[in-house]
């Protein structure tokens, strides 16, 4: 059967998932130990299993932007906001009910972690919105999210007031308690996110149809073997 995947791009996600079991198994048989990324404890390849899967959130929010572009190649405006939409809201729901239930088994959500689904999903809400602007206006806004968001590290706020949660959602991180029993940590705060996620969809028109006979203009003193390595 004849498949519309591309064929670098599923090999990239199955190298990321390689990477990311090699962490997991880690944590699971290294927890309670010291911290793989401290050297002064640690040991070269203890702290490699977990360094290179630094590079594996990134990768799938990156994907996950040039396959929503990929997606809208056949679909219209409205078909992709719709398909956007709704899968970033759902990712946030099984973040919040699924995945912190299957971490904590706790069904009164006392301690709330919201971690990489979570920051897909809102990505994805808000590339939703973000399609309906210029590709030129999203990669500048990519770019200035990605590039210049550890200009705001000095901007800390406390407490739980909505401004408070909002900032630490969107930048500073950290634990906020809601009452008297329950917490809720921001692991992964959302500005980069959306900058890469936004990257990755402007990427996505390197996959466009066509680019092929580009790549075979621009490239014509590369033999055909050679031109073939662009297109996989």
């Amino acid at each position: 059967m004849k498949s519309n995947s591309i064929e670098s791009l599923d090999i990239l996600r199955g190298i990321v998932m390689i990477l990311m079991a090699l962490d997991h198994t880690r944590d699971y048989f290294h927890l309670g130990l010291p911290d793989p990324t401290n050297l002064e404890t640690t040991s070269p390849v203890l702290f490699a299993t977990r360094f290179i899967t630094h590079y594996c959130a990134p990768i799938f929010v990156f994907l996950a932007g040039s396959s929503a572009y990929l997606y809208a190649s056949k679909k219209t405006k409205k078909d992709l906001f719709k398909f956007l939409f709704t899968r970033g809201v759902w990712l946030i729901f099984l973040e919040i009910f699924l995945n912190n239930f299957l971490w904590w088994f706790d069904i009164t959500l006392g301690f709330t972690q919201l971690q990489v689904i979570w920051a897909i999903g809102c990505s994805m809400v808000v590339l939703s919105f973000l399609i309906y602007v210029p590709k030129k206006v999203i990669l500048l806004i990519a770019i200035i999210l990605i590039a210049g968001h550890n200009l705001l590290d000095g901007v800390l706020m406390n407490g739980n007031n909505f401004i408070s949660i909002l900032w630490k959602a969107m930048h500073q991180g950290g634990i906020i308690p809601l009452g008297e029993s329950r917490l809720i940590s921001f692991s992964y705060p959302l500005i980069t996110w959306i900058g890469i996620i936004s990257l990755g969809y402007c990427f996505g028109t390197v996959y466009e149809k066509g680019f092929d006979i580009l790549i075979k203009k621009n490239y014509s003193f590369i033999s055909e073997k050679e031109q073939s390595y662009f297109l996989l």
